[in-house]
């Protein structure tokens, strides 16, 4: 079934769908590039890109997909063959855009606990060019538990140390066998950051000093995505089966837009052809400007609502959008606090901000805030804490919309342990808080500890700002930070986020 039927696909006659596997065959190309994740954001975003380049260039390649964590999609991905649809719409030039492309360009997905020999033998691909990511912001992290014989290492840079060390010892070391690692988790530099947790395995695992004159020709790019993708659209789904004419359960819902900044000194366009393939791709040295925009206004105003808005009972970017309280204090953080914490064209940021909001408007993208606040921590650290800084410093003060965002977001990772996963409460319905164990640790302790305390918001508030290794300096110390976020606590326990949200937009 090529892509162009798939767009107006045609239910059968007996208005049951057959399985996406029934209806077309993967198609065997030579795995050019590997994945860590298997997650909705990769698949909407990479793999999507790359079926293109197959389409519309000589690319010829396939993605080969590793699942990094013991639990994920792998196992489904496997089941169809790597084969699924994207669904992509939104609201372009006043027109409506409905698109669906099936995907064939993920040839497997290899489990690396349960599979680890099948893993580490992908190094000796002689095919191989290119090695992406996602494993959320937190997963490009050192860990000093890490080990060569390890089966596998405990962090992803660990095992993408040992991946490119099998690498070099199987083709000993030949220098056109290096890889172009393009990392899309969205920290500052992680293409820079990989890099060097990478380089220190090589140094405290005594490799060879050959290994690592062959790693430091391996290209890390730095690199910045965007693009809104909500993932399964699960009250959708059956519904899209009939119109599609077969069953998919890795259906991907994701934004029209999308943009993929790549930051590096050599020149890969041919290599990858993304542009000639019209993709919105942009290959540049300098990728500050565009990063900065997109991780400040974007993420952070994902960042800075997403806690606020959960706890006040809404589900999904959407419906904040449409109420007048939520998308009042989100348009207030963004306008008000996070561009003028910002260097740049006010212009250009206004215009930006505003087709960011339209973006978030979309009424054919159900983000849930749950997905949005998993690992907040290392999330808020990257996307308003620079905003909350800047503004202190360029008005003198604390931008009180952001400062209540930290607050609430404190609030929302109040729970319990219960089943061997942390939930919190939100009326009478429990919701799911998903964090690093340290952290989900920490506030647990943090909570217990200031049950009976009469200061609580005030003990909370300072321990959490005081956690210097979650935002890699004591916040505590500046001036005011400990009170104003303690009094915004103190009222959401009081008297409830919604009371507080328009406490906070009268202001």
């Amino acid at each position: 079934m090529n892509n162009e039927s798939v767009k107006t696909g045609t239910p059968p006659s007996d208005d049951v769908p057959r399985e996406v596997v029934q209806q077309a065959k993967p198609v065997k190309r030579p795995e050019r590039v590997l994945q860590f994740g298997e997650g909705a954001f990769l698949r909407a975003f990479v793999d999507w890109m790359v079926d293109i380049l197959n389409e519309k260039t000589d690319f010829n390649g396939n993605v080969a997909v590793v699942q990094p964590l013991e639990k994920g999609m792998g196992d489904v991905i496997n089941a169809q063959n790597g084969l699924y649809t994207t669904v992509l719409r939104g609201v372009a030039d006043g027109e409506v855009v409905e698109e669906f492309r099936l995907v064939t360009s993920i040839s497997r997905c290899v489990n690396v606990y349960a599979q680890f020999d099948e893993y580490i033998k992908m190094a000796e691909n002689p095919d191989l060019r290119f090695v992406v990511s996602n494993t959320t912001e937190a997963g490009i992290a050192y860990d000093a538990a890490d080990r060569l014989d390890d089966k596998p290492q405990r962090s992803f840079p660990g095992k993408v140390a040992a991946f490119l060390y099998r690498r070099w010892k199987y083709f000993n070391g030949d220098p056109s066998k290096t890889l172009v690692i393009v990392p899309c988790e969205l920290i500052d530099k992680n293409g820079d950051t990989l890099r060097e947790i990478v380089v220190r395995y090589a140094e405290e695992w005594n490799l060879e000093d050959a290994f690592s004159t062959w790693l430091e020709a391996c290209d890390f790019c730095n690199s910045l995505v965007d693009r809104v993708v909500p993932g399964y659209p699960r009250e959708e789904a059956e519904t899209l089966w009939k119109k599609l004419g077969y069953t998919d359960n890795l259906l991907d819902a994701a934004e029209v837009f999308h943009l993929w900044v790549i930051e590096t000194k050599r020149d890969y366009a041919k290599e990858l052809p993304f542009v000639d393939a019209g993709l919105n791709v942009v290959w540049t040295d300098d990728m500050s400007f565009y990063r900065t925009r997109k991780v400040r206004i974007l993420n952070g105003a994902h960042t800075m609502t997403a806690a606020a808005a959960f706890l006040s009972g809404l589900d999904t970017v959407e419906a904040c959008c449409k109420d007048p309280l939520t998308s009042t204090f989100m348009r207030k953080g963004i306008f008000e606090e996070i561009i003028p914490s910002m260097n740049g064209g006010a212009d250009e940021l206004v215009a930006y901000a505003d087709k960011v909001l339209e973006r978030f408007a979309n009424p054919y993208i159900k983000h849930r805030w749950l997905s949005i606040t998993l690992n907040s921590i290392s999330k808020f650290k990257t996307r308003v804490l620079p905003s909350i800084k800047g503004f202190l410093q360029k008005k003198g003060e604390l931008p009180r919309r952001l400062v209540f965002s930290l607050a609430a977001l404190v609030a929302f990772y109040e729970g319990e342990f219960v089943d061997g996963e942390t939930l919190g409460f939100r009326g009478g319905e429990r919701y799911s808080i998903k964090d690093g164990e340290d952290i989900l640790a920490r506030f647990a302790a943090l909570y217990q500890k200031s049950a009976d305390d009469p200061n609580r918001a005030y003990a909370v508030a300072q321990a959490v700002l005081s956690s210097a290794a979650w935002w890699g300096e004591d916040l505590s110390v500046i001036p005011g930070f400990t009170d104003a976020v303690a009094a915004n606590l103190e009222g959401i326990w009081k008297n409830g986020v919604k009371a507080e949200l328009e406490r906070i937009c009268a202001e």
